[in-house]
């Protein structure tokens, strides 16, 4: 491969060792030239405004402006530069204001030499990079259900049905028509994504929305 088909790097991370590491890995492989190594996030935007990298390595947890912030800069300001994350860091938090950022990978410091050289290539590419168990993380809190909150009515409606009382015995009980109920009962199914009362309180104790004394 010719120097001019080569992707251009840079690696940013506040730890030199790793970073070193970082280098090391990456120095043998003939597609990639690393062009450039900043400790902290403002010396990585100076990096990207000088050499327009193809790929920004970032680290998440930096001084003087961490990950996230470097990532928003470079994504905003040279969006030819597409931005990798590499860090040890793998809570929900951190991968989300990563990828809110604009990252266009997520990887994790384990990852092998072999992942990192694929990563670099498909995120020049501008493809969506993510370690396993980063793509886990974000894939199950996508599907988990967003909690809809219920109406101090509905929360009374839903405690009787809880009691075994029919409709017309919670309307009596909470001084309104039967009609009412229903709407309400209605609503709650709705927004407990159910189709029967049971159901509706079998989720409603799952998620710890009943008054069990």
């Amino acid at each position: 491969m010719s120097d001019h088909a080569k992707l251009r790097i840079i690696v940013v991370d506040d730890h030199t060792v790793m970073r070193a590491g970082v280098v090391a890995l990456l120095a043998a492989e003939p597609g990639i030239e690393i062009v450039g190594e900043a400790g902290d996030g403002r010396e990585a935007l100076d990096l990207v405004e000088k050499h327009a990298p193809d790929v920004a390595l970032v680290d998440l947890r930096m001084p003087v402006l961490d990950g996230v912030a470097t990532t928003t800069e470079i994504v905003a300001r040279h969006p030819g530069t597409r931005v990798l994350i590499l860090t040890t860091y793998d809570t929900d938090a951190e991968i989300e204001r990563g990828v809110e950022a604009g990252a266009i990978g997520y990887l994790l410091k384990d990852t092998t030499r072999e992942q990192l050289v694929a990563a670099i290539h498909a995120a020049s590419r501008g493809e969506t990079v993510l370690a396993p168990r980063v793509a886990e993380r974000l894939v199950a809190k996508m599907r988990r259900p967003v909690q809809v909150p219920l109406t101090a009515r509905e929360s009374d409606v839903l405690n009787a049905v809880a009691d075994g009382l029919t409709n017309a015995e919670i309307g009596r009980r909470l001084v309104i028509a039967e009609a009412t109920v229903k709407t309400h009962l209605l609503r709650l199914f709705a927004k407990l994504d159910v189709n029967d009362r049971t159901r509706a309180v079998v989720v409603a104790l799952d998620r710890g929305l009943l008054r069990r004394g």
